[in-house]
C-alpha cells in the first residue's frame, strides 16, 4: 500500500518505520525537518518538510496516489484538518485520525472520521492490568476501537447457561476459555459455566 503518515513525533516515526519495514511504500510529512531526521537511517520512504494543513505540502508528499492516510501529529486540530482534507478534496476513504482530547470524540464521528484515543486505550489497558490483573487485547473496527479481556466466571454463574451472562453497557461476552485452552463462541451458547472457565469479555472502548 502507498501510505501517507502526517506527523513525525514518537508514534508517527515508530508507525512510518514499522510500515515501512512491511514492505508498504511510505512518505511522511512534518512541520520539522529535525524529526524528520529522526527517522532511521535505513528508512527507504519519502520525507516531506512543510505545513500539513497545506493541500500544495501534501500533494509534494504524494497524497494524489496514496491508499490510506494516518494523522498522527500532537495537534488535534491540525489531524482532523488534514483527514478532512484527504477524505474530501482527495477522496482517500481510509483515513485514521489519533486524537488526545477523549472530549473531541464526538466531533470526528460527526465528521465519519475513524480515530484512536491514546488516553483511552492507556486507561483501559491500566485498568484492566490493576483491577483485572490480565493486559486487553485491542482491536480497530471501522471508527470504534474494541477491547478484549478476560474474567473468571462469578461464583453466582457457575452452573447456569454462558448466554445468560450480562456484562453491562457497551460490553458482552465474547466466548468461553476452558481450561484446556480451547474456547467456545458464544453464539447463543447453552453450555453450563464452569468455576474454571474464563470469560472473555468484548467491550467498545471508543
Amino acid at each position: 500500500m502507498n501510505i501517507l503518515v502526517v506527523g513525525c513525533g514518537k508514534v508517527g516515526a515508530r508507525l512510518a518505520t514499522v510500515l515501512a519495514e512491511e514492505g508498504h511504500m511510505v512518505s511522511v510529512v512534518d512541520r520539522s525537518e529535525e524529526r524528520l531526521e529522526s527517522l532511521p537511517d535505513d528508512f527507504d520512504g519519502m520525507k516531506t518538510c512543510g505545513v500539513p494543513i497545506d493541500q500544495d505540502v501534501l500533494r509534494e508528499a504524494g497524497i494524489e496516489n496514496c491508499d490510506a492516510l494516518a494523522a498522527v501529529s500532537s495537534d488535534d486540530n491540525v489531524n482532523i484538518m488534514v483527514s478532512q482534507v484527504a477524505k474530501k478534496i482527495f477522496g482517500i476513504q481510509n483515513v485514521v485520525t489519533r486524537i488526545y482530547t477523549p472530549d473531541r470524540e464526538d466531533v470526528f464521528s460527526h465528521f465519519g472520521l475513524s480515530t484512536v484515543c491514546p488516553t483511552h486505550l492507556t486507561v483501559s489497558a491500566i485498568h484492566s492490568a490493576v483491577v483485572e490483573h490480565d493486559l486487553p487485547r485491542m482491536l480497530n473496527i471501522g471508527s470504534h476501537t474494541m477491547k478484549f479481556s478476560i474474567h473468571p466466571v462469578p461464583r453466582a454463574l457457575v452452573g447456569m447457561a454462558a448466554f445468560a451472562y450480562d456484562p453491562g453497557e457497551q460490553s458482552s461476552l465474547f466466548a468461553v476459555l476452558h481450561e484446556d485452552d480451547t474456547m467456545s463462541l458464544n453464539n447463543n451458547c447453552k453450555e453450563k459455566l464452569k468455576v474454571t472457565d474464563r470469560l472473555v469479555i468484548s467491550t467498545i472502548v471508543d
